[in-house]
Order: structure tokens, then sequence, then C-alpha cells
């Protein structure tokens, strides 16, 4: 997306301490545009999954949506961008690693939908976050809710007196906003499970079920 009015772009990108280490600064934080970028954010995502779910009820919905908007998911968009490196921080914010902050990614994110839809309209908008959200939605979508596989195997490995698993990313093929991940998940530095996703933490989490999977086998 190529905005229009950049200065839009670039209130989007300054966080609320760099405002105040500058005193009578002209310029405003990104907190009115992260306020409009959360309602829009929650509106095209509400109506993406409503219309990729047709039988899903409002309590999947409502739980899928939040999944999807929440910090670490924001997050996680923000740092595929690499926006933290774009970030205007206050020297002590930035000290501090203000710029891999999830708080501060996720504010970043939802500054620059805002700033998208005023500059842009609605329609640019949703494709914008149709396609930056693109692994987690497809992720949402495949898996729903599904069960924290991770913390599973890491409960039956400790209760069996194993070490903790371990985690290694194999491969991840595709442009940027269409990668798929291939993960292992090790115990003593043997691979117990391999996995597959739209994201590193799908992948790893495929691992992880594949290997609960394994382990149930080989106790049967």
């Amino acid at each position: 997306m190529r905005f229009q009015d950049r200065a839009l772009l670039a209130q989007a990108l300054i966080h609320g301490s760099h405002v105040n280490e500058i005193q009578n600064s002209p310029a405003a934080s990104n907190e009115r545009l992260e306020f409009l970028g959360d309602a829009v954010l929650g509106m095209i995502i509400a109506e993406e999954l409503y219309r990729r779910l047709p039988e899903a009820g409002e309590g999947t919905l409502t739980s899928l949506r939040s999944t999807l908007v929440r910090r670490q998911s924001l997050a996680a968009v923000g740092r595929r961008l690499h926006i933290g490196d774009c970030l205007s921080l206050g020297k002590g914010e930035a000290a501090s690693g203000g710029r891999n902050r999830d708080r501060n990614l996720a504010d970043a994110v939802e500054a620059i939908i805002g700033a998208a839809y005023l500059d842009q309209g609605y329609e640019a908008t949703r494709s914008l976050i149709l396609n930056l959200f693109s692994p987690e939605i497809e992720d949402t979508v495949l898996y729903g809710t599904a069960p924290n596989y991770k913390a599973m195997l890491q409960e039956q490995l400790q209760s069996a007196g194993q070490p903790l698993p371990r985690y290694r990313i194999l491969s991840a093929e595709g442009p940027d906003h269409d990668k798929e991940f291939a993960a292992e998940v090790l115990v003593n530095n043997t691979s117990i499970g391999n996995g597959i996703g739209r994201s590193r933490k799908s992948a790893e989490t495929d691992a992880a079920r594949n290997a609960l999977a394994q382990l149930k086998w080989k106790e049967d």
C-alpha cells in the first residue's frame, strides 16, 4: 500500500514516550490512530471469520476473533514487518528494549491500520489486513482454539522424568506473506516429532501434536 498522506504513516510510528521527551512537540503520538485501527481490525477480522466459517456459532467466532486480535498476534505481525526498527521512541523506552516490546509493536500495527483506513478507505484497508494477517487467519481457521499441544507435551515429558523439549525450525519456504515453515521438536537432541504450518508457532504446535501422538502410540 502506498500512502497518499505520508504524515499519517509517520504518526502511526510515534510512541508516546517520544512526544513526552520533546517539549512543545508539534507531533502527536499514535494513540488516536491505534484506537481507530483497533475498531477497524476487529470489524474486518469478524467479517472474514463470518465468511470463512458459515457453520460457526457466535461463541466460536468471538473466541477466534479474540485470538487473532490479541496483543501477541499483533506483535507477531509487527515483528514480521520489522516495525520496531521504524518506531520513534523516547530514549528511555528505546534503551529498555521498547523496539521489541509486544505492546509497542501491537499498538503500532493498530495505528498503521487506522492510518490506512483514513488514507485509503475500507476496501484497501481490508486487503491490507487480510494480507498482513494471512498466516494467523489460516492457522486459526485450520486449528481453531486447539489444545495447547506444546504445554501438554512438556507436562507429559516432565511427568516421565524427561528434560524439556526444544524446538528447531527446519525450513521456511515461500514469500514473506505466504511462507510455509517446517519444525521439529527434540528431547536430548533426538527428534520426537515434526510439523508444518504457516507460521513458526503453528509449525512448532504441529510438531508437538505429532510428538504426543507418537508417544501415545508407543505407550499403547
